[in-house]
């Protein structure tokens, strides 16, 4: 069986468990001992925190000990040290080259990186750099950072001034999209060729994240997020954000270089993105298979929880005490 590693593995349960079905023997490595995904892996470590000079070592370390044959970061958090440093980990790394990450983690560096590879994005300038007209409303966009944190709607001139003064995040200005907004999760090989572009609405979301939403088989979506990935490039899985204007045009926003947080939604369609990453860890060559997944498979997320008690040696392990009968049945039952 291929040994996955999992970085920064924190809640991401459905994809420790998605690439577990698949056929990997699954490692989690995180900080936190409280992660929920480690106690959900076949295999689990604590790793020391992603700025400390141990932490490479470390994975290398699990690599070495578990005979990784993958290495799949599940955050932007160690994205930049693990593209920097990728030869030292000993197996494949499923990540864009480090110059796509660089410019994916700072929202205007990467705004300046779209247009130079012909990918068009809504206006963005930096606070210094305001043009006298402005089409408003903008929003006012921290440069660096994820779930939708440090982003204010701008009504006006006025408005503006006053979150760029109270915000405390280093910040850019961006004009507002007017059309609908969609985000297609792609994965591509290792020369940078995509396999397969599944679009998604955006029913809802929170904190970011999106919670309820509804695959869709659109041919210009996925030619659109196949022209994204492929003209980056993006090597491994990404999530691109975009808005389809009213013109018709596509406008995009963010691409997050890694898998969406969405990831159940493209897998119940049939992505198939775990058994194509393994393959890819393997040395083979998947065909492209764009297109190939299920219209109109909705997604609905819920939270849900693991209980832990110490083991002999101190660690955590799952528990489960058993109950008692309940008084009264479960909610929809007579």
């Amino acid at each position: 069986m291929p040994a996955v590693l999992f970085t920064c593995a924190g809640q991401r349960v459905d994809i420790v468990s998605a690439f577990a079905r698949a056929g990997a023997t699954t490692v989690a490595a995180d900080v936190d001992p409280l992660a929920p995904a480690l106690y959900h892996a076949h295999r689990r470590a604590l790793v020391p925190r992603v700025n400390a000079e141990e932490y490479v070592p470390a994975l290398a370390a699990l690599v070495a000990e578990h005979d990784v044959d993958l290495v799949v970061p599940l955050t932007d958090l160690d994205q930049r040290v693990l593209a920097q440093r990728r030869n030292e980990l000993g197996a494949l790394l499923l990540l864009s080259p480090g110059f796509v990450v660089e410019a994916m983690a700072d929202k205007y560096l990467a705004h300046l990186y779209f247009e130079r590879r012909r990918i068009p994005s809504p206006d963005t300038w930096l606070p210094a750099d305001l043009p006298p007209e402005i089409p408003f409303p903008v929003l006012v966009k921290a440069r660096e950072g994820f779930g939708s944190r440090h982003i204010y709607r701008a009504a006006d001139r006025h408005e503006l001034e006053f979150f760029l003064v109270h915000t405390s995040a280093e910040s850019m200005v961006q004009a507002c999209c007017r059309g609908d907004e969609y985000s297609i999760d792609v994965l591509c090989d290792l020369d940078g060729r995509c396999l397969n572009a599944i679009p998604r609405t955006m029913i809802q979301s929170k904190g970011g994240e999106s919670i309820k939403g509804m695959s869709l088989k659109d041919p210009d979506l996925i030619e659109f997020g196949r022209f994204v990935a492929e003209e980056l490039p993006i090597w491994g899985p990404a999530n691109v954000q975009c808005f389809r204007e009213p013109g018709g045009h596509f406008l995009v926003t963010d691409v997050n270089p890694r898998f969406g947080g969405a990831f159940p939604l493209p897998l119940a369609a049939g992505s198939r993105y775990p058994e194509l990453a393994l393959a890819l860890a393997a040395g083979e060559r998947p065909e492209p298979r764009l297109g190939e997944f299920r219209d109109g498979v909705v997604m609905t997320r819920f939270f849900s929880d693991l209980c832990l008690t110490a083991a002999g040696d101190g660690s955590l392990e799952p528990f489960a005490e058993e109950l008692p009968e309940p008084l009264v049945g479960e909610p929809g039952e007579v």
